[in-house]
């Protein structure tokens, strides 16, 4: 008996050494799998709470054509186009009149919290026309539009589409300038316009054969003439051409 339980007593501890590396083992995988999942927990809190918007201020150059787009990547509106390299389009958003992209500070704006919407949308791609909205207004909408207009904001004057138009739940809005084009911009009409965060729409032609368009709110019609330039100074300000 004494000797079955000497001859025991190595089998006993054997046994007792492996179990505790196995429960050793099995702490150290519990606290590697913890950290792992805080380490994860904080990155895609972080990623739903940013909800497809970067606060990244690296800047990125874009390629379009024989045009450089120069901006922050939290300008530009989609994570896949927040990249250096060549592009056929490029879409912006900026806080108006900041002209600033989204930041923690913004997040309320850029998320359409409050009552005001001051988000402008913009838009370079390769023109496809070889006018802009304003160079189109004499051959083409000046047919399609109903006479008289009636006054708009900032002085403008609005006018209706004629049903052969083809702009359904769409009014056209002028601006006079001295000297200078005269302002055009399409605008959503009706329940439609509502709904819309950019009811506004505008194209302009900017550096080499490239077209800029911008969506705006309804409200930023009044002070056309200042919105037109902030734009248009904009578009100098991150677009340079190869030549």
């Amino acid at each position: 008996m004494k000797q079955a339980a000497i001859a025991d007593g190595p089998e006993l501890t054997v046994v007792d050494s492996m179990l505790m590396k196995r429960v050793f083992y099995a702490f150290a995988a519990l606290a590697v799998l913890s950290i792992v999942i805080s380490l994860g927990g904080k990155w895609f809190g972080r990623s739903i709470a940013m909800a497809g918007y970067s606060d990244d201020a690296t800047v990125r150059e874009v390629v379009i054509g024989n045009n450089i787009i120069t901006v922050p990547a939290n300008f530009i509106r989609f994570e896949q186009a927040r990249r250096d390299g060549i592009a056929s389009r490029l879409d912006l958003y900026l806080r108006y009149p900041q002209m600033d992209g989204y930041s923690e500070a913004s997040r309320d704006d850029f998320n359409h919290a409050g009552a005001n919407r001051n988000i402008i949308f913009l838009s370079f791609e390769q023109q496809m026309m070889s006018r802009d909205m304003s160079g189109r207004f004499g051959p083409i909408y000046s047919a399609l539009i109903v006479q008289p207009g009636i006054p708009g904001p900032g002085g403008t004057t609005v006018y209706g589409f004629n049903e052969k138009s083809g702009y359904l739940n769409e009014m056209l809005v002028v601006g006079k300038r001295g000297g200078k084009d005269l302002f055009v911009a399409r605008c959503l009409s009706g329940p439609s316009a509502g709904e819309s965060l950019a009811p506004c729409e505008r194209d302009i032609h900017v550096g080499d054969d490239l077209s800029l368009t911008y969506r705006f709110p309804k409200e930023f019609l009044g002070d056309w003439q200042t919105l037109d330039a902030a734009i248009a100074a904009e578009a100098g300000r991150i677009l340079k051409t190869g030549h």
